[in-house]
């Protein structure tokens, strides 16, 4: 335990830099989009009703969707101006969330600004008349002091939404307390995620706790009290984001890894060793199959491990099943003709999807294949992660064997084990490379129609790394030794129930697996007499 909280604490810096930074920047921008607009529609009804209605549909989008959808945009936009100018930009990370946070924070900062002007009170505004004021005038001096405390109210909403918003911007690439929450589901680390809520949690607070000051001084007319309150938002603010001033020039190298405790164990290990080399490296955590592919693609990360199996069926749209070696041999070829990806080589295991279920609950309905499970599924549940029921994979298995199950659920990988053990689903879509598969001693059922593609875990790299020597030096080592049995022992030795070890504390033990196996000599063959 004190392990875990000291590995949390040292993350923290990073962490809330980066998340201040994002929160900070979209509100700003939320209040500089939003308060001209609050304003114009104040004084016109025609435009009033469309800005709050655009206002209140993007609050019905789901925050995660909302920062996902932005990805692809952002991505077509950088391929259209890269073709047209020369320029190009990233689509990962932190422009992404800026812009869906930014939408997101506009609605309580539009109705209160609109609210607020339309509530001076009319007498008011004749008597600025009256008085020979112009419109620039009367806005500034008169109706938009009045309407202050009414528009900060919004602000302040609008700033806890965000801090609360923006820890879901991990799956786009975007460091964050969310890291802590997302990596500490998935390997059960309720350190991380107490520390990424109750971060995350103090940090709204007390920028709503600052913001109520600028509140106040608006009420009460207090310039020193808003000066104040202004004074101890930049300080608290500059002090946040002191940690990323060490960081100062970009990263060399950023290693991808999807949302699964072999992905986070596989991004550590090749990170230490470009770090052993002198190597700057960032980690992208959380990231989806099909963002990882194309943000290596497009050059935003430099190496990440995928499986061929989701690079055969979703990268190139193959439904066929030529085979480990033609499936691998095929892939490597393709990928380099058609986006520049280099596929580094196959790590030496297969992480394949496989169905399993408990030994009692397939031993009691006679279940030792997938054509068996067919039989029996109109009365099963099945269990899957949250991207297998929506992968070609999913429907090449529907289809081959007819598989038509009373309920299907999904689950984050970690939560699927348990869903199994508890009894809440009948089978799941496990992975070969599981250590909870013989942990839990569960059955696999076998796949006679070989409908489920190979999935060799290998090494991709970026185009733009393509031919960095010092990038290769320190992954083709790695290519071809790793074992199943060696991965699935460090993946059992994160996901196991006690004495967990963190992700990064497992690819040190599988490094030194791997460095031991080479160096070991080999056994001389005895002479035959």
């Amino acid at each position: 335990m004190s392990a875990r909280v000291a590995a949390a604490w040292a993350l923290l810096p990073g962490y809330l830099a980066w998340h201040v930074v994002l929160s900070l920047s979209a509100l700003a921008l939320g209040v500089a989009i939003s308060l001209p607009l609050a304003v114009a529609a104040s004084r016109s009804i025609r435009l009033r009703w469309p800005v709050l209605a655009f206002a209140s549909l993007i609050q019905t989008i789901p925050s995660l969707a909302l920062l996902a959808l932005f990805y692809p945009l952002l991505l077509a936009l950088s391929a259209l101006t890269r073709a047209t100018v020369g320029v190009s930009f990233p689509a990962l990370g932190f422009l992404p969330s800026l812009l869906a946070l930014t939408l997101y924070s506009m609605l309580p900062i539009l109705r209160n600004g609109v609210a607020g002007v339309l509530g001076v009170d009319p007498a008011i505004r004749e008597a600025a008349d009256g008085v020979g004021m112009t419109p620039r005038q009367k806005l500034l001096q008169v109706e938009l002091p009045l309407a202050a405390p009414v528009i900060m109210a919004g602000v302040r909403t609008a700033a806890v939404w965000t801090i609360g918003a923006a820890t879901l911007s991990t799956p786009v690439g975007q460091t964050s307390l969310g890291n802590y929450i997302f990596a500490g589901l998935q390997t059960e680390n309720w350190v991380f995620v107490l520390f990424g809520c109750v971060a995350s949690a103090a940090l709204a607070l007390i920028a709503d706790q600052l913001l109520g000051l600028l509140e106040v001084s608006a009420r009460r007319r207090s310039r020193p009290l808003a000066l104040g309150a202004v004074i101890a938002l930049l300080a608290g603010a500059a002090l946040a984001i002191t940690p990323l001033l060490s960081f100062g020039r970009p990263a060399s190298y950023v290693i991808g890894a999807k949302n699964f405790s072999e992905q986070y164990i596989l991004a550590e290990l090749m990170a230490d060793r470009l770090e052993a080399r002198g190597a700057r490296v960032t980690r992208k955590e959380d990231l989806g199959s099909a963002v990882a592919y194309r943000a290596l693609a497009a050059g935003e990360i430099d190496a990440y491990v995928d499986y061929s199996g989701t690079l055969w069926t979703n990268v190139l749209q193959r439904t066929d099943n030529p085979g480990r070696a033609a499936v691998l041999r095929e892939l490597t070829a393709e990928l380099r003709r058609r986006d520049g990806v280099v596929v580094l080589g196959s790590l030496g295991f297969e992480n394949a999807y496989a169905f399993a279920m408990r030994p009692d609950r397939a031993g009691a309905l006679h279940i030792a294949s997938i054509s068996d499970l067919a039989r029996e599924a109109p009365r099963l549940t099945l269990g899957s992660d949250l991207e297998f029921l929506s992968r070609p994979e999913w429907k090449a298995v529907k289809t081959a064997y007819g598989l038509a199950f009373s309920a299907e659920r999904s689950y984050q990988p970690t939560f699927m084990y348990r869903a199994l053990t508890d009894g809440e689903v009948d089978v799941i879509s496990a992975f070969s490379s599981d250590g909870r598969i013989a942990a839990q001693h569960l059955v696999v059922l076998a796949d006679p129609k070989g409908a489920i593609p190979p999935y060799d875990a290998v090494v991709l790299i970026s185009p733009k790394r393509a031919g960095d020597a010092r990038l290769r030096a320190a992954l083709q080592p790695l290519i071809g030794k790793i074992s199943v049995e060696a991965m699935r022992s460090a993946n059992y030795s994160v996901d196991r129930d006690r004495a967990k070890a963190t992700p990064a504390e497992a690819a040190r033990a599988l490094d030194a697996a791997i460095r031991a196996a080479a160096t070991s000599p080999r056994p001389v063959p005895r002479p035959r007499r």
